[in-house]
């Protein structure tokens, strides 16, 4: 019997990838875990993605398109008049009341960076694209920077304490940085 083509197989790879880290952390991320989660054979895993890098690599690559399209329609649907601390205060409400699972799975994959040098080029071009958005509002790179990782920082702290968000804090802390 010969090969069946599966032009989907590196796909659902990809998303069985980001299901395991979903569900049960970047600890139980192996080629077997995925081969099981994507119902595929053991060897189409690494036939497709040498390395467990490489896997994270696409994983995270996926995930972070994902998130900047969000952020591309949160950046062109806001009104221009609207402050920049008060939409970041907005924006940040939104994730934390939304699908909280998907905030973790894309924070657990982007720190995965700090580990796996194979990952930074991806978290660094993320990060850049982050910058060049919010700088479409602030017209300032050194505070499009800041805002970033304020946003960063702040959502990382409440996922990680449990503590519930202060719109209201989140907008002056916002507002500090920006100016306004």
């Amino acid at each position: 019997m010969g090969r069946r083509y599966d032009p989907e197989r590196r796909q659902r790879i990809i998303d069985a990838a980001i299901a395991v880290v979903g569900e049960r952390g970047m600890g139980a991320l192996s080629h077997r875990s995925v081969a099981a989660a994507a119902d595929v054979p053991l060897g189409s895993t690494t036939y497709h993605f040498a390395t467990l890098d490489d896997l994270l690599v696409a994983a995270l690559d996926q995930v972070n398109a994902e998130w900047l399209a969000d952020m591309e329609r949160w950046e062109r649907d806001a009104p221009p008049e609207t402050p920049l601390a008060d939409g970041m205060a907005g924006l940040m409400e939104l994730l934390l009341t939304g699908d909280r699972k998907r905030l973790e799975l894309e924070y657990e994959l982007y720190l995965a960076a700090l580990r796996r040098a194979s990952v930074r080029p991806i978290a660094a071009a993320f990060l850049d694209r982050m910058t060049e958005l919010l700088e479409r509002r602030t017209a300032d790179r050194g505070v499009a920077r800041a805002v970033n990782a304020l946003f960063d920082g702040m959502l990382l702290q409440i996922l990680l304490t449990g503590r519930e968000f202060d719109r209201e804090e989140a907008r002056a802390a916002f507002a500090r940085v920006t100016g306004a």
